[in-house]
């Protein structure tokens, strides 16, 4: 049975992950108010992000040809002061998704930043590896692609690989004093050694020239989460 506090629901499989060092002056712009940036070991990062939503509902209903779909976004990582507790978070630059339906909604109704564009993926399994691989077209086509080893692992407590998929909150801007809020549940993920990687953007193209530098970066880390089963609960405004 669904709880009513449940907005939407599904699983986020296959979670790739490049996560990039960057100066928190480019961030402070697109900061949410109330939040503050949070950091891992003193790094403030921003993460180009590709998965699969499966089996999504809202509400509990599955809304017809909108319930298996890739995502691509951008996003960093803030966190909320609420009496005296510390809530961890995120906030996207952009979220890409190859539905209208739901950029519309999103959009319009969570003041969110979504893109529709064509997408597609590729998953390939063999014995010893794992190939995920994420596509999407601006003028030229994307690829966001990561091979591992076939089998998953238990990530480390304390690990980078936990701060940046263990952040429960998401945080919107939507004016000068006024902010959403909204939590998603989901277990602790098993991640995947990662062996290689390729990552073909255009930065500039896809989240604008604040971001074009990352073209010419190398990620810090790249990773791949299983992922779960998850519930996005019903959000609310933070307000002054």
């Amino acid at each position: 049975m669904i709880r009513n506090s449940v907005f939407l629901s599904a699983e986020w499989r296959k979670l790739a992950l490049a996560n990039y060092e960057v100066d928190k002056e480019i961030l402070q712009k697109y900061l949410p108010p109330f939040t503050e940036l949070d950091d891992w070991q003193g790094k403030y990062y921003v993460s180009l992000v590709g998965f699969m939503f499966m089996d999504t509902k809202l509400k509990g209903f599955g809304i017809p040809f909108h319930t298996n779909f890739e995502e691509v976004n951008l996003r960093f990582y803030v966190k909320y002061n609420e009496g005296g507790t510390w809530k961890r978070g995120v906030v996207f630059i952009k979220e890409i998704v190859p539905k209208p339906a739901i950029t519309f909604v999103a959009n319009t109704v969570y003041k969110e930043n979504y893109q529709t564009l064509p997408m597609k993926h590729k998953w390939e399994v063999n014995e010893s590896q794992l190939l995920v691989e994420y596509l999407w077209k601006t003028k030229n086509w994307n690829k966001f692609a990561v091979k591992v080893d076939a089998e998953s692992k238990v990530m480390e407590i304390g690990s980078e690989e936990e701060f940046i998929t263990e952040h429960f909150w998401g945080y919107t801007k939507i004016g000068a004093n006024l902010t959403s809020e909204y939590q998603v549940e989901h277990p602790r993920w098993e991640v995947y050694p990662v062996k290689d990687y390729e990552i073909d953007v255009d930065f500039a193209a896809n989240y604008g020239t604040d971001f074009t530098f990352l073209n010419e970066m190398t990620p810090n880390s790249v990773m791949l989460a299983e992922g779960s089963s998850i519930n996005v609960l019903k959000g609310r405004k933070i307000r002054s």
